[in-house]
């Protein structure tokens, strides 16, 4: 309907000329006619279609728009989540942190108390050592002593020994020997 005005209205606004209806030729007036003409049919023949057309682009164009609404939200609800993981994360590693200066301070005490025990038995095992050294020490110098002396008196004895001293030695013995047995 549209159209139809718009057309009526442009050839009735035209003079009529005493020729009648033929060849015009200023092209002004024809590019007008013929513009004004194939709008006209343009929209009444292809306004729906374009309508549809810009209804169908409007419809995607609100799907894109919530379909991105969706998916930011859902973003959104990722992001959430991971910030919720990341403060758990953080809180896990406070905790396993003190965990692990508590396990070593309890470590080092345990190892200093072994440090001591430890010590304690080394400086007992010294003493022990030492006594022993000592003893063994007195043993050897005491037995070399012994041999020394043993040494020296028989060699007095051999030098010393006469005759004369061997027969009174045995003669002193058997009298010690007779008054024992009575």
């Amino acid at each position: 309907m549209k159209f139809s005005m718009t057309i009526l209205t442009l050839f009735s606004s035209l003079p009529l000329g005493n020729e009648g209806f033929g060849f015009n030729g200023n092209i002004l007036e024809t590019n007008i006619i013929n513009l004004s003409v194939v709008i006209g049919v343009v929209v009444s023949l292809g306004g729906d279609a374009l309508k549809a057309l810009l209804e169908t682009r409007k419809q995607t164009i609100l799907q894109n728009f919530e379909e991105a609404k969706s998916r930011s939200d859902e973003a959104r609800a990722r992001l959430q989540l991971a910030s919720e993981e990341v403060e758990k994360s953080k809180q896990k590693a406070i905790e396993i942190q003190a965990q692990t200066v508590d396990l070593l301070e309890k470590e080092k005490e345990l190892y200093s108390q072994q440090l001591d025990s430890e010590t304690k038995r080394l400086a007992t095992l010294k003493q022990e050592t030492l006594m022993f050294q000592e003893q063994k020490a007195k043993f050897e110098i005491s037995s070399q002593i012994i041999a020394l002396a043993v040494n020296q008196v028989e060699e007095k004895i051999k030098t010393r020994l006469t005759a004369r001293l061997h027969d009174s030695v045995n003669n002193f013995n058997i009298v010690l020997l007779r008054n024992m047995a009575i």
